[in-house]
């Protein structure tokens, strides 16, 4: 399978994963979104290091933990995809799964706007104006909120930077994920330490199915990671910002149809204005990647003369 094809199959199969995860840590209750989150650090490296002792890999942990500015920067993303997860669980059992879905539609737009802060791109007029349109609709919400929508915002940035550390930093998926948590083992173990002595932890207090789920929780975050890590390393980051909305669609599917949360027309109206901005962005980007493609397979005229040229001296000279 191409690389290409392969990492568009990995990164729809890891955005599915990401969205159908809100019907996982309802299940969970009544363990809360920082237990949990320490649990999936705990777990997740037990996981992904036998994946690595499997395939034969863990020379490249090494060689990683011998770069100092990689470690760094993986120790980063590694705060930054703890923080999203504790957001995003926190927004799943606390019956906000539609905000979940609002953070994860502004993360494509929030991308954009750092590449031109960050990375100095320039947008072209229909980025402008798809931004625009996202700002509009986080007005609104702000003014239906009565403050700044944070959980979708806090969901965004999070992700939005995680991205562009993944994208610029190629670690390797099992590699990066496996850096990322154990930089992190030790305080998720610390905390959950505290919490068995002090008689706060509710995993393996609850029941059977509960400390089954918990231990679980790590592999529900784990599988998707990875499937991700692989395909931000094998497509351009721009089919990766397409590729982002399948999670969104199914969180807000199942915030609205099996959630029940409430929609107030306000809010409709917010999520019309964003859908509008995504698809401004959509088109555009895929308007330019056909002037590309066409671009690639069609020659410069110069090169299409100078071929017509040598094909007609090669013509004259064949000719008896």
């Amino acid at each position: 399978m191409p690389v290409a094809r392969q990492g568009v199959l990995l990164g729809v199969t890891a955005y599915l994963l990401w969205g159908l995860s809100a019907l996982y840590w309802p299940l969970v209750r009544p363990t809360g979104a920082i237990e949990i989150l320490a649990l999936r650090v705990l777990w997740s490296p037990v996981a992904v290091g036998l994946l690595l002792v499997a395939t034969g890999r863990t020379g490249k942990v090494a060689a990683i933990l011998r770069r100092p500015r990689d470690l760094a920067v993986l120790a980063l993303a590694g705060v930054l995809t703890s923080a999203n997860w504790a957001l995003f669980i926190w927004a799943t059992t606390n019956g906000h799964v539609v905000d979940a879905a609002l953070g994860y539609f502004i993360t494509p737009l929030f991308s954009v706007a750092l590449g031109v802060v960050v990375l100095r791109e320039r947008l072209r007029p229909w980025q402008w104006a798809a931004i625009g349109l996202g700002a509009l609709s986080v007005a609104l919400l702000t003014v239906e909120y009565g403050g700044l929508p944070w959980i979708a915002l806090g969901l965004a940035a999070t992700f939005g930077v995680y991205g562009l550390i993944k994208k610029r930093l190629d670690a390797g998926a099992a590699e990066g994920l496996m850096v990322e948590t154990a930089v992190l083992f030790p305080f998720a173990l610390a905390y959950t330490i505290v919490l068995q002595t002090s008689g706060q932890a509710t995993f393996g207090h609850v029941s059977v199915a509960n400390t089954l789920l918990g231990v679980g929780s790590g592999f529900v975050m784990m599988v998707p990671m990875l499937l991700f890590n692989a395909a931000a390393t094998r497509i351009p980051l721009s089919l990766v910002g397409m590729l982002q909305f399948i999670e969104p669609v199914v969180q807000f599917l199942l915030g609205v149809l099996v959630f029940r949360e409430v929609m107030p027309a306000a809010r409709w109206a917010a999520f019309a204005l964003l859908w509008a901005a995504l698809a401004v962005l959509t088109g555009e980007s895929l308007r330019r990647r056909s002037r590309a493609v066409s671009a690639r397979r069609s020659p410069p005229r110069s090169a299409r003369s100078s071929r017509t040229a040598s094909s007609a001296v090669r013509d004259q000279g064949e000719t008896p």
